[in-house]
């Protein structure tokens, strides 16, 4: 019997997390097999977390035996779990959780290894979707247990039995963890009572749950690309429409708010706050359960014509002016081809970029984002980067002269993101709004030599 093909990982280091289970020691032998044959430099890992006392020692013990016979280098980490829970708080298994995989991340950084291989199974699958089910999750939930960043599964289609009869084969030690006979852990009656009820209904019950989760990762792969495709940006801010169907909206503005606080804990409660921005006028805006560190900054959804924009709201004064010189400077026509594009990357009075554009070249980044083609020499010498005056006049594209006050209000923009926008000028006279206009005498033209990109 083979558990899975070894061919795949041929050339490259791999560690397998070794517990001392059934699981990871079937992992481990069958890695061990086809190693020599495919070029494979194998060895484990092992995380003692110090939560069953002399139990988790013997584990460890029963690891460094088996590698020793085996001719695999073995790595320890031991942590004491429960030393850190009393210190910072947290549930015993997700901290056990977060330092097993912190070590994983560990070996992976420090070039160690090329894939840490972890035994989950598709009993550990078909568990962990009917867990999140009784709990309560939506279509990202049932994605379940991924691959990623190294972190490789190869036995996920296989079950729990298969394993076992795996094991049993090729007569392998292992020892047992006799906290996973008590059913006192939610994990465990699934595994025990649950997943065997619906084995009855039917025999391949598990192995459709498996199919189920990875179908239901395939489809929010799409909603979550087409989710972040109709995502704007401008000024530093990320625009989500509120024409969206819900199911794409609410993607789409989780995705904005993990863009400013990754570990914000946004509940679906906040997501409805948000809806109802559809519903309101321009203007109205709720907060949201996140700051940036600072006291005097909150994040906001706001809602502005028709779309839902998220940003910092400070409390304290305004920035003071800043001037920035345009340095995406001016070149020669006869410059070498190899000479590196020209490059100006700006930070205020938002982030943004200006550079040569060839034919290749996209700003697209998973975000849309509203970019200006600008002929780069057609700018006078002297121009800054800053935000806008009263008094700084615009010719828009193909437009009548006009304030760019006036401008901006036909624009529809608002008094609040107007602010933010960057203006490339000099004097008072604006060549660029970046990410809304251009000034007609900076367009692209038959006689431009250098094509910029704003964006």
């Amino acid at each position: 019997m083979t558990l899975f093909s070894v061919e795949k990982y041929q050339g490259s280091r791999v560690a397998v997390a070794l517990s001392g289970g059934v699981d990871s020691v079937s992992l481990l032998h069958a890695f061990k097999e086809g190693a020599a044959a495919n070029c494979i430099v194998l060895s484990a890992l092992h995380v003692e977390h110090g939560i069953r006392g002399e139990e988790s020692v013997r584990d460890m013990q029963f690891c460094q035996t088996l590698c020793k016979e085996w001719g695999i280098p073995l790595k320890i980490v031991r942590v004491s779990v429960p030393d850190l829970v009393k210190e910072g708080g947290g549930n015993l298994e997700n901290v056990a959780r977060s330092v097993r995989y912190g070590a994983f991340h560990s070996l992976l950084e420090e070039d160690e290894a090329d894939f840490v291989a972890t035994a989950h199974h598709a009993d550990d699958v078909a568990e962990t979707v009917l867990f999140r089910l009784a709990r309560g999750t939506g279509v990202s939930g049932m994605k379940a247990i991924m691959e990623y960043d190294g972190i490789i599964r190869p036995l996920l289609s296989r079950t729990r039995a298969e394993i076992e009869a795996y094991a049993a084969e090729h007569h392998l030690p292992h020892v047992e963890d006799l906290t996973n006979g008590d059913e006192n852990y939610t994990r465990n009656y699934i595994r025990h009572t649950v997943l065997p009820a619906f084995g009855k209904i039917h025999r391949n019950a598990t192995k459709h749950l498996v199919e189920f989760s990875a179908l239901a990762a395939e489809e929010d792969d799409f909603l979550q690309t087409l989710a972040e495709s109709n995502i704007t940006r401008l000024a530093g801010e990320e625009r989500v429409p509120v024409g969206l169907p819900d199911v794409l909206f609410a993607r789409a503005c989780l995705f904005c708010m993990r863009q400013y606080a990754p570990g914000g804990g946004y509940t679906r409660a906040n997501i409805e706050e948000i809806k109802k921005l559809k519903t309101l006028q321009s203007g109205k805006k709720v907060a949201l359960p996140v700051s940036d560190g600072n006291k005097a900054a909150t994040l906001y959804a706001f809602r502005e014509g028709g779309e839902v924009v998220f940003d910092w709201e400070y409390r304290d004064s305004a920035p003071k002016p800043v001037e920035i010189p345009f340095t995406v400077g001016k070149r020669k026509v006869d410059r070498l081809p190899a000479t590196p594009l020209g490059l100006g990357i700006y930070t205020a009075p938002s982030p943004f970029t200006a550079r040569e554009a060839d034919e290749t070249f996209s700003a697209d980044y998973g975000i849309k984002r509203k970019q200006l083609f600008v002929d780069l020499d057609a700018f006078p010498d002297g121009c800054v980067v800053r935000a806008r005056r009263e008094g700084d006049m615009i010719t828009p594209y193909h437009a009548p002269r006009k304030t760019l006050k006036k401008f901006l209000t036909d624009r529809k923009i608002s008094a609040r993101l107007s602010k933010k926008l960057p203006v490339i000028a000099k004097g008072s006279e604006v060549y660029a709004v970046v990410g809304v206009e251009i000034a007609d005498s900076v367009k692209v033209t038959e006689h431009t030599v250098r094509r910029g990109i704003l964006f």
